[in-house]
């Protein structure tokens, strides 16, 4: 009878412990390259589906930024648009929850559009963009933000 009351308080106390960690494990897992990133200047990128695609907007600008409109740009009539609720990507196909590809990055730094690929691990996002091959590029790697932040509407 002693065996079985233990028994019972033990498996209790697992079920227990296993409710309480569940949290901790399903948010270490994350939402793959899904959701909010903050790049290296501290602006928050959202990648999100759009359509058939993934696509990334600018949600909330660093206090650093260098700029808050599209000065760079190519075209003389888009230099005065807000960057805040810019899409800077486009045309990303999902591979699998960790990884996308195929799509193109605008870089409101330069003015530049790359091609791109995304890579998540746990809280880092490794985004690649480069020009032709992937061999001729550069990664930045973004994390996720400490909480979610909503400072602009994003553009379609």
């Amino acid at each position: 009878m002693r065996r079985l009351q233990r028994a019972i308080r033990m498996g209790f106390r697992l079920r227990v412990a296993l409710m309480l960690l569940a949290p901790l494990v399903l948010r270490a897992q994350g939402n793959g390259v899904l959701g909010d990133w903050q790049d290296p200047g501290g602006s928050i990128i959202q990648i999100d589906h759009c359509g058939a695609d993934l696509c990334l907007w600018i949600v909330s600008l660093s206090r650093t930024a260098p700029a808050t409109t599209d000065i760079h740009n190519p075209e003389p009539a888009l230099r005065g648009r807000a960057l805040c609720g810019l899409k800077i990507g486009s045309g990303f196909s999902l591979h699998d929850p960790d990884h996308a590809a195929g799509g193109s990055l605008y870089d409101p730094k330069s003015g530049k559009t790359y091609h791109g690929t995304m890579t998540a691990a746990g809280e880092k996002l490794d985004l690649r963009g480069y020009v032709g091959i992937s061999l001729f590029g550069r990664t930045e790697t973004w994390t996720r933000p400490a909480a979610a932040v909503r400072g602009c509407k994003r553009s379609e």
